[in-house]
């Protein structure tokens, strides 16, 4: 067998055991490990030279990615990554992921050994767990968002409380994490928050009462997008809607000052139908 075609279509990186299964001998893999095109990270696993870097450190260290480090690799929104996040088996005494935040807790869907990478429902739990609620929130909707899990599989698992908590008010309606982060900031108000809802032949982020209008705009809203934002805000203007856009630094440096405007706005009854 070739083993390096083997080992790439397996990822790249893979347990010595599996190739052993496959019919690779030990002089087989010793030789590969000679000739430059494998590489031991640590005994019992064997890689392609040139595998993802963040994996091969993974199995080097005898860690597996997961919170925010493996979100982040699956797509999720997250807020702020503070370095590399990994799990180790609890008691453990032979983890060397130096720099790294290392979760000791017993993860929530049994791990095998040929796990290098966390599962959705492990990461999850792990967010919940280490990071703001806002911003393991955030992390929550964009899984629910993208389809990588299930609201009703979830209710099924023995949640810690963090978990739980979140799992009881996360939605899959966010367009975006900057969506989920305002929402629970302005329900205080006691007034109806509708997200997604469509207005003018286009849907808006948030409507506040039954006027009020709030537009939250990513990193996708400039050149052509840019220009259909400013035309759909004008017909909202004409159809007796206000409405307020906010971008990435309002709502993540500059939350107090979005406040106050969304405040001054529903004092004067701006959010109200005539």
């Amino acid at each position: 067998m070739d083993l390096l075609t083997f080992v790439r279509a397996r990822g790249g990186i893979v347990r010595s055991s599996e190739l052993r299964a496959h019919g690779a001998t030990n002089r087989a893999l010793s030789e590969a490990v000679a000739t430059g095109g494998l590489v031991r990270p640590r005994r019992g696993w064997m890689a392609a030279a040139d595998a993802d870097p963040v994996l091969l450190g993974a199995a080097r260290s005898g860690v597996v990615l997961t919170c925010i480090t493996r979100a982040a690799r699956l797509g999720l929104w997250v807020l702020a990554p503070d370095g590399v996040h990994v799990a180790a088996p609890a008691h453990s005494g032979s983890v060397r992921a130096r720099g790294a935040v290392v979760h000791w807790h017993r993860p929530l869907v049994p791990r095998p050994p040929t796990m290098l990478e966390d599962g959705i429902e492990n990461t999850l739990v792990a967010v919940a767990l280490c990071q703001p609620f806002e911003s393991a929130l955030a992390v929550w909707e964009s899984a629910l968002r993208a389809s990588l899990v299930d609201v009703r599989a979830l209710e099924r698992l023995r949640l810690p409380l963090a978990a739980r908590r979140i799992l009881e008010i996360a939605s899959p309606w966010s367009d975006s994490g900057l969506e989920t982060l305002v929402l629970p900031r302005l329900r205080w108000l006691k007034v109806p928050l509708r997200r997604q809802i469509w207005l003018a032949g286009h849907r808006v982020d948030l409507l506040i009462g039954d006027r009020l209008v709030l537009q939250i705009d990513g990193g996708h809203h400039v050149g052509a997008q840019r220009s259909r934002d400013i035309a759909h805000d004008a017909e909202l203007t004409l159809l007796g809607y206000h409405v307020i856009r906010i971008g990435y630094h309002d709502v993540v440096e500059r939350w107090p000052d979005v406040q106050d405007r969304i405040m001054r706005a529903v004092a004067q009854g701006l959010h109200l139908a005539p």
